[in-house]
């Protein structure tokens, strides 16, 4: 048995400073006194020296493969297009001739204007380039990625998507939706094993930043590596594994539903995509985008369909996670789990934990709507440190409802929440950060933060990242506390949250993260 004294458990009880760990559980949690008197000849007894224990946190927004791939990519994420291309130009000089490169972040907004075609021509070579902004939503790529996807001035915009072009109709390079697939289906697929040694890697960077679980969305490919880690034993990450819902039908056929599996990898829901996103004004909205008269966005599904799909999901016993971004989506998202909750209520169903990703802007008369569905509100508080100015920008005084963690606090709703990375850094205490303070590192927009009405607390906060995720995964009452005869997944952290300046959340990290007792991660 290992004990653990001198220190602060769980940050929230000043009386809790000891905890006893027997194999893979935590077998007590209390004073010194009360830890120290189980010891046994065989116990070993770590001083914690005052420091802070916390439970492992879990990452609900997750795309591990995207991730780990991400992670030896060109960073886009950069404050000016030169910078940018500096590094696609870096990444041309190493690469073999003729091989793509990709990357992901940019941002239009941070950089005041797109890309084009010929800005990437003039660093890439020979090289066709793809690269996918901030919100995977939208790419810009080259002439020799356009010429491979056989793109001109005469190809027509895809069903749900659009390529920009210039004022001759000569395409930009900017590709917004479905149109990314045009290209994108072009990139050469990486073998098994190079996805799994990026698996591995990335799976070592979440352990570094104290997260011990993640809700998946990635696709097939990185369902099949996932089970091949797990059964090689080298799956340490807890994951709850979403479908896309294209793979509905064949999870339906061989018996496949929410929640099977055990506590390493286990199936989550069943994603759909009700609308595209903030930064490139593919949000779906109840009013135009400010400034225009005409753009609402692009509403990708409407409540009847979402309550037909919802049909087939719930009776095979799969609950739903949908994208919603903009106010008009989330409108008929909640339309739909109203019908789909009627529903499974009249037929002697389960009413299942359904989700909503993102849950970025809503109505106020929707905040009711949430918690009278009992839907999950999923949401990433990081996005709020990029997102602010875009959305006062194109939102106007509808922002005022944007990433409302207090409002739906309030109503009851339960909160998760995630990273969406590689969108954004999956480090959970920028998260939480981000949701106690709504302020940018450098302070903006001011003392009380971005509607600071929406400000939540630290324990909220913890619990959103780590208590409640793992409820929302049928798996609470196996992890995500620091609780008597719960799995020993637990972070040992330098300063206890709760006394730290909430400005300096985000470079808090831990020293040592534990998942089933075992140390995965230790500093140095």
């Amino acid at each position: 048995m290992d004990l653990f004294f001198n220190g602060v458990i769980d940050s929230l009880n000043t009386k809790t400073t000891a905890m006893a760990v027997d194999g893979i559980k935590i077998v007590a949690i209390g004073s010194d006194v009360d830890i120290l008197n189980l010891e046994s000849p065989s116990s070993r007894k770590f001083n914690l020296n005052k420091k802070t224990v916390w439970p492992g946190l879990i990452d609900s927004h997750f795309h591990f493969d995207m991730y780990s791939q991400s992670l030896a990519q060109v960073k886009c994420e950069t404050n000016t297009i030169e910078e940018c291309l500096t590094l696609v130009w870096e990444k041309a000089k190493s690469t073999p001739p003729s091989q793509w490169i990709t990357g992901q972040g940019w941002n239009q907004n941070t950089w005041g204007s797109f890309g084009n075609v010929s800005q990437l021509d003039s660093v890439s070579g020979q090289h066709p380039v793809f690269l996918a902004d901030k919100s995977i939503h939208a790419a810009w790529v080259n002439s020799a990625a356009l010429k491979i996807a056989q793109i001109d001035k005469d190809t027509p915009d895809p069903v749900g998507g659009s390529i920009q072009k210039d004022p001759e109709g000569n395409p930009t390079g900017i590709l917004f939706e479905n149109a990314v697939n045009l290209v994108e289906k072009y990139i050469p697929l990486i073998t098994n094993l190079q996805r799994l040694d990026y698996m591995l890697n990335g799976q070592k960077s979440l352990h570094r930043l104290g997260l011990i679980g993640i809700h998946d969305f990635d696709r097939s490919d990185c369902f099949s590596a996932l089970q091949e880690m797990h059964h090689a034993g080298t799956l340490t990450l807890r994951v709850t594994k979403s479908i896309p819902i294209q793979e509905l039908d064949n999870a339906i056929s061989i018996g496949l539903r929410t929640g099977f599996g055990d506590p390493h990898l286990h199936m989550g829901s069943v994603k759909l995509f009700a609308d595209g996103a903030l930064g490139p004004q593919t949000a779906a909205m109840l009013m135009p985008y400010e400034g225009t008269y005409d753009n609402f966005g692009t509403l990708l599904l409407k409540a009847d369909e979402i309550f037909e799909i919802g049909l087939k999901a719930t009776t095979h016993g799969w609950s739903l996670a949908i994208h919603a971004i903009g106010d008009k989506a989330n409108n008929e998202v909640l339309n739909g789990l109203a019908m789909i909750r009627q529903f499974e209520i009249a037929n002697g169903l389960p009413q299942r934990l359904h989700r909503i990703e993102h849950l970025q802007l809503l109505h106020p008369d929707d905040v009711k709507k949430v918690i009278d569905t009992g839907v999950i509100a999923s949401m990433q508080p990081i996005h709020i440190l990029s997102d602010m100015f875009t959305a006062d920008k194109h939102w106007g005084k509808r922002s005022r409802m944007a990433y409302a963690f207090g409002s739906l606090l309030k109503s009851g709703t339960h909160l998760i929440f995630g990273s969406d990375a590689p969108v954004e850094s999956p480090n959970p205490f920028i998260g939480i950060s981000a949701a106690v303070t709504r302020r940018r590192e450098n302070g903006d927009p001011g003392l009380s933060g971005w509607y600071p009405e929406e400000r939540i607390s630290i324990g909220d906060a913890k619990k959103a990242y780590s208590e409640i995720p793992a409820f929302v995964s049928g798996q609470g009452n196996r992890f995500g506390q620091l609780s008597a005869g719960l799995a020993a997944d637990f972070i040992i952290l330098p300063h206890n949250p709760l006394t730290v300046d909430p400005m300096e959340l985000s470079h808090l990290l831990p020293e040592q993260v534990f998942v089933d007792g075992n140390c995965v991660f230790e500093i140095g």
